[in-house]
């Protein structure tokens, strides 16, 4: 209603995305002025500048919206903004090449390293800090302690009847 959108923030604190200026398209060609109205399902209810109707607004919907690098704050220790890892190598603890972060992504259950293998697999990690013990982005690498994998095997005739 009167042009306002829903935005799926993945700031820290979903309403301060406001705070961060104005919010660029992928291509950086249409800019946005981010007023926070309130918050609704996990998502910032919020008026941007030049959106004035239900049309506008819904003529939006699946834009991606970015904040300039610059104006983020500086991360913490420990901390890394998602960006920095993707491409970095992942090596195992022995140093061995695994391959290249291809992305992190959080299904609910917490967060997931997707590692892209050199024949082109790919594969999910927890990222734990007992599975990713290192994050080097100075160095260009994160190191990976994959768990051990179990071997799933068929039940036996005797076991389903259990």
């Amino acid at each position: 209603m009167r042009g306002e959108v829903r935005i799926k923030a993945f700031t820290e604190n979903p309403r301060a995305i406001g705070r961060y200026g104005p919010v660029e398209d992928e291509t950086g060609s249409r800019r946005f002025k981010v007023t926070v109205r309130g918050e609704a399902k996990g998502l910032v209810i919020a008026r941007l500048d030049g959106v004035m109707d239900r049309d506008q607004a819904e003529a939006l919907k699946g834009l991606r919206l970015y904040v300039p690098r610059a104006k983020l704050p500086k991360p913490k220790r420990g901390e890394w903004y998602v960006a920095d890892l993707i491409g970095l190598a992942a090596v195992d603890t022995g140093g061995t090449p695994l391959g290249q972060v291809k992305s992190v992504q959080n299904f609910g259950a917490g967060d997931v390293i997707e590692i892209e293998r050199q024949d082109g697999s790919t594969a999910f990690l927890p990222f734990t800090k007992r599975v990713v013990p290192e994050v080097d982005i100075e160095g260009g690498k994160v190191v990976i302690d994959p768990p051990e994998e179990t071997e799933a095997r068929e039940e036996t005739d005797e076991e389903n009847a259990e």
